[in-house]
């Protein structure tokens, strides 16, 4: 298992059948991601489109997630958390910050995400919306929202199931002015694995 530190992102370069798992370490680690299929960045992973696709009202297990084409990219294929996850919200910037009441630079998922990227030489001006792994947004009976402490355990995994070859990227959010990550908020590592492409043995990990 390989280490996604607090406050920072990763990217990796995958292909269809692969599956990457994400480990909430601490129980209360929110987890960005994103998806932009290889052949052209310009297709990625997408809420909106997904959320037309699903008739459920939130992800969990078996949910498929679609890019801004309509071709299935990425699926829960499984999850040991209670299921909690957001896919409304969209990714912290320097601009919630500061309207947070941020006078200083503050880490920020949006940056994450490009400076993730352009390690692999994908450019793109698009920031779209991510899913928030363990992020939990609750609704009141009359439709109101909030953030609130994720409700996941230390060690609970949510699996990610390519459907397209793909750039995955994951950002351990850096959230720590709302109880984004937990009640004390401080965000924390959280752990990474990935299967074997077909042909590779199954104790090696890429």
């Amino acid at each position: 298992m390989r280490l996604l530190k607090a406050r920072t992102a990763q990217a990796f370069a995958l292909v269809r059948g692969q599956t990457i798992s994400v480990v909430n370490l601490h129980g209360s680690q929110v987890v960005d991601v994103w998806a932009f299929a290889r052949e052209d960045p310009g297709e990625f992973m997408s809420m909106e489109h997904s959320r037309v696709h699903c008739t459920d009202t939130s992800p969990r297990l078996g949910t498929r997630f679609v890019t801004n084409r309509r071709r299935p990219v990425l699926e829960i294929s499984g999850d040991t958390s209670p299921g909690v996850h957001d896919w409304f919200l969209a990714a912290c910037d320097r601009w919630r910050y500061e309207l947070l009441g941020c006078t200083d630079y503050h880490d920020n998922c949006t940056d994450n995400l490009h400076a993730a990227l352009n390690l692999h030489g994908v450019r793109t001006a698009v920031t779209p919306a991510p899913l928030n792994l363990f992020e939990n947004v609750p609704f009141d009976p009359e439709g109101k929202t909030g953030i609130s402490a994720p409700v996941s355990r230390p060690g609970d995994t949510v699996d990610l199931l390519l459907h397209l070859d793909a750039v995955v990227v994951l950002s351990a959010c850096p959230q720590d002015m709302v109880p984004t990550n937990g009640p004390d908020m401080v965000p924390r590592d959280v752990g990474i694995r990935i299967s074997p492409k077909t042909g590779e043995s199954p104790g090696v990990e890429k």
